[in-house]
């Protein structure tokens, strides 16, 4: 393999390999037709986070799909494990990872290729996590823009199994143009309600109160599931409702939740400063100092480090 800059290990069907040297088979079904399931989690400081929650909600989408992974949770915990283990190396305090698990049901082989692999396709790996993009969300909150694209409905794909076909919600931030570079883009559920972003959730405070979409119009973020329990712990009250623009435009905070942002406060929502204009907000910025202690990271400074 000629050199590389990039030689960080993944896991692929049972071997530890540079990523370079990995080929899957062009008539893998997650290729042919994004047929499998994926989950990530991230690190705080070369820490790995809520890894078993994460391959909980994983192995539900599996279930969902009907996929065998060949492989128990245990197993795939261990593994995320060790592929973490052989690139923390890479790491510095300015850097982390997310640690990704990519599932796909296998091949779809005619029989006379010379493939071996029977089953799924299994693989975990490591990726420097976009912090230096984002960074800027944090000093000036998100500017969250609708897509006139809807979130696929639940009868039709559950949005709860993270699944590897993201055409839904990549359309729908290509349907969006926007002169903000902290744009943000947010879709409505197949009712018109608020749903939710690429890998982020929406939260909205009105009156001390945190508001967020039902569970089964939106894939159940595990940061989203912190929060709830961070705000809960700090005497909030949380109601999960249906939630449309009306709720929106007077909420008095809006921030999203995801795994790589843990918490980001927005400043406008469709061109409309959310509630004071403060970022963060009061309670956004009690939700925020307790998730960085619960990992005991300021994520935040972080981020803000990149715009130094």
């Amino acid at each position: 393999m000629a050199e590389a800059s990039n030689q960080r290990i993944a896991y692929y069907n049972g071997e530890y390999l540079p990523e370079g040297e990995i080929r899957i088979p062009f008539r893998d079904r997650g290729f042919l037709y994004g047929d499998g399931v994926f989950d990530m989690t991230r690190t705080f400081n070369g820490k790995i986070f809520k890894i078993r929650e994460h391959i909980e909600r994983l192995y539900r989408s599996l279930k969902a799909l009907r996929i065998d992974a060949g492989l128990t949770p245990a197993q795939m915990i261990e593994i995320s494990q060790e592929v973490l283990k052989r690139n923390v190396h890479f790491l510095d305090e300015s850097c982390d990872y997310w640690v990704a698990q990519r599932i796909s049901r296998g091949l779809h082989a005619v029989g006379d290729e010379g493939w071996e692999q029977d089953g799924a396709t299994v693989i975990v790996e490591c990726l420097p996590l976009p912090l230096k993009a984002r960074a800027a969300y944090y000093r000036d909150g998100l500017d969250l823009v609708l897509s006139p694209v809807r979130r696929t409905a639940p009868d039709a794909l559950t949005p709860r199994a993270k699944t590897l076909n993201y055409l839904n919600l990549i359309n729908a931030n290509m349907a969006v143009q926007s002169p903000s570079e902290n744009a943000y883009t947010i879709l409505l559920d197949v009712n018109g309600n608020l749903c939710e972003g690429l890998g982020a959730n929406i939260f909205l405070v009105k009156d001390d109160v945190c508001l967020t979409p039902r569970e089964q119009f939106v894939l159940p973020g595990v940061s989203r599931a912190c929060a709830i329990e961070l705000a809960e712990k700090l005497g909030l009250h949380v109601v999960e409702k249906d939630l449309d623009l009306h709720d929106a435009y007077n909420a008095d905070e809006i921030f999203l939740t995801s795994t790589s942002l843990c918490i980001v406060p927005a400043i406008s929502f469709c061109g409309a400063t959310v509630g004071e204009g403060n970022i963060p907000g009061p309670i956004t910025k009690q939700l925020t100092s307790a998730y960085m202690e619960l990992v005991d990271f300021d994520f935040v400074a972080q981020y803000l480090r990149y715009l130094e």
